[in-house]
């Protein structure tokens, strides 16, 4: 197991299905003519999307750390790829909402359905007790990857 124990193995297989997961969308988004923030936005619109929120340009830039500038250029880009459609806003005519389209979402599928089904696969296998743990842990990892660093916690440690 090595000096560092059980704990910091997790934390770098993690790391490593982390690094490996963004190769694979940066090939995707080279192989569909898409910068990487591109299949970021994608992803932030459709997780939107299945939590009943809105999307809004606004919105989509504040999670990805854009200016209006670079929102609208990224907005721009992916409507002209026929991946995202804006209306406007039934409730509301002053907002635009952003949506993802099918195209958009078969061409993700088509990349990344064997991954997910593989990772669905393999949770199955795991009993009640096991998947809640596992979502706890990833719950958890996100929430301290999320946080702000305290540099008097020794954040700058590789």
């Amino acid at each position: 197991m090595g000096a560092q124990g059980a704990e910091r193995e997790i934390v770098h297989l993690l790391r490593k299905v982390t690094v490996e997961f963004g190769l694979r969308q940066a090939e995707f988004a080279a192989r569909n003519g898409m910068h990487p923030t591109d299949v970021r936005a994608l992803v932030c619109l459709l997780d939107a999307e299945r939590n009943g929120t809105d999307a809004t340009a606004g919105r989509l830039g504040a999670e990805l750390g854009l200016n209006s500038a670079g929102t609208t250029s990224l907005i721009d880009r992916l409507e002209r790829l026929g991946h995202l459609t804006r209306t406007r806003d039934a409730r509301d005519r002053r907002r635009v909402l952003l949506s993802v389209t099918p195209q958009a979402v078969e061409l993700g599928w088509a990349a990344f359905g064997p991954m997910i089904g593989s990772t669905e696969a393999l949770l199955r296998e795991f009993d009640e007790a096991e998947v809640a743990a596992v979502r706890r842990f990833l719950l958890g990892f996100h929430a301290a990857v999320s946080a702000e660093p305290d540099p008097a916690d020794g954040a700058d440690r590789p």
